[in-house]
């Protein structure tokens, strides 16, 4: 709709919207509010987009899911849908055994959740990953290995990226964990539709992603995240903690804090991925994490948002020797 004929250019010739005339294979691409010459490519998730005469031509390969866990009790599945959930237990985040008899399963992660902070509200302490008869813990900013009996072989291999420890299993399953409360699940493609849990069901629709451990749909965050607790003794979370009603005095320097990812700063990336709900569990976990880690809390809270803006090809230096 941009490059278009009229009185302003010479016959032949298209308005590019830029203030220019150029001929009909010249014309730009638009993309998240942002302008593309003709031949310039873009990668958006795993494929590469290419401008061509005034349209968006891509490459069609399926893209490896990704769920994230982060702060006290945030969300992201793998197919996109944000909730929140503070329970003190062990719960699924994600496993193939889903329900269907003949399901053997290849994997099941774990999270752990324990309060941080006085208010009740929960994080993750520790990732339990079964990958056939290996188990692996990790926790305290390290992981350890166990054998079990049962089970078949699946490979895996650790390493470290950053801030980051990577584990990468043969079966298609990824972990990245923080070593302090964030975790990303990755997965192949193969797993759409197959796997259940805190992560939903990786079928491309959010709508359907609050399915419980017997296989019903939920309206409600807190049924559906009792029903993956790993043990019938934990208590079933019954209400939604709401940090900075309980801790009122520290609500203006929480939103004080978390206002650098609505500020400039990462402004490149507003119009790629929505800002608001990451801001508002940001500010919950800066009131929430009342016990020391504050900073911890908040900053990982921003992490989560520059991890999607990366994601989306949108670049942010935020760390500074002052923020995080």
């Amino acid at each position: 709709t941009e490059c278009v004929s009229g009185c302003v250019c010479p016959q032949g010739l298209y308005d590019d919207g830029r203030g220019g005339c150029v001929e009909r294979k010249d014309c730009p691409c638009v993309h998240n509010n942002q302008w593309y010459s003709s031949g310039q490519k873009i990668a958006v998730d795993c494929n590469t987009c290419t401008c061509q005469k005034g349209v968006w031509s891509c490459t069609e390969y399926t893209c490896y899911g990704t769920c994230t866990i982060y702060g006290s009790g945030h969300y992201i599945t793998f197919d996109g849908k944000f909730y929140d959930f503070d329970g003190n237990c062990e719960y699924v985040a994600t496993q193939d055994f889903c329900g269907d008899k003949n399901s053997s399963g290849s994997f099941s992660i774990i999270t752990e959740n324990v309060p941080c902070g006085t208010t009740g509200v929960t994080c993750s302490k520790a990732i339990k990953i079964f990958l056939g008869k290996t188990e692996l813990k990790l926790e305290n900013k390290d992981y350890q290995e166990v054998q079990r009996d049962v089970g078949d072989d699946v490979q895996y291999w650790n390493r470290t990226v950053g801030l980051y420890l990577v584990i990468e299993a043969s079966n298609g399953v990824m972990l990245i964990w923080d070593k302090k409360t964030t975790v990303f699940i990755k997965m192949t493609p193969d797993y759409k539709g197959k796997v259940c849990g805190l992560c939903g069901n990786f079928d491309d629709k959010t709508s359907n992603d609050f399915t419980t451990r017997n296989g019903l749909q939920e309206g409600n965050a807190l049924k559906f995240g009792n029903s993956w607790k790993q043990s019938p003794t934990c208590p079933d979370v019954t209400y939604e903690v709401k940090p900075c009603d309980m801790k009122p005095h520290r609500r203006s320097w929480a939103q004080k804090e978390c206002s650098i990812i609505k500020s400039q700063v990462f402004q490149i990336c507003h119009s790629k991925v929505n800002p608001n709900p990451f801001y508002d569990a940001c500010v919950h976990d800066a009131c929430s994490c009342d016990s020391g880690g504050d900073c911890e809390c908040f900053c990982s809270a921003v992490a989560a948002y520059a991890q999607e803006c990366i994601k989306a090809e949108a670049c942010v230096f935020w760390r500074t020797p002052d923020i995080c």
